[in-house]
């Protein structure tokens, strides 16, 4: 008999201990129908009873918001906020205007290529006529 009490005492300040924890834990926007504050001052005044009412009635709900690490931003927001998307988008910028200057240099050179072949093509007459390449006066 003194054994299930002493387990049953256990077990409540057990309990009583992970509520206490879990709603120091908690951020304050998050805790339901009390402040923060006073879902303390309920679990340590009445450890059974604070404890089951923060678990059924000041806990956040489960498909809530969730906790997330100091520091760290929150998952939603605008797209400019987020760094990886960011710096994604910068460096889908810089391979844009990579492959837009190599098609600019190779319609340069095929222009090249092509004027190149337009001057071999009509090689000029080596040996001509000079007096009609030059006007000659007579005196």
């Amino acid at each position: 008999m003194v054994r299930n009490i002493i387990f049953a005492a256990l077990v409540a300040l057990a309990v009583t201990i992970y509520a206490l924890i879990e709603c120091v834990r908690t951020r304050p926007s998050d805790v339901r129908s009390l402040p923060k504050a006073g879902w303390v001052a309920a679990i340590i005044l009445l450890p059974l009873i604070g404890a089951g009412l923060w678990f059924w009635l000041g806990r956040p709900v489960a498909g809530g918001p969730q906790r997330q690490a100091p520091g760290t931003r929150p998952a939603t927001g605008a797209p400019d906020d987020d760094e990886a998307f960011l710096r994604n988008l910068e460096t889908q910028r810089r391979d844009k205007a990579r492959d837009e200057e190599l098609r600019r240099k190779e319609a340069e050179l095929k222009e090249r290529e092509r004027k190149l072949a337009e001057e071999n093509n009509k090689k000029p007459e080596e040996g001509g006529n000079p007096s009609e390449d030059t006007p000659h006066h007579t005196p």
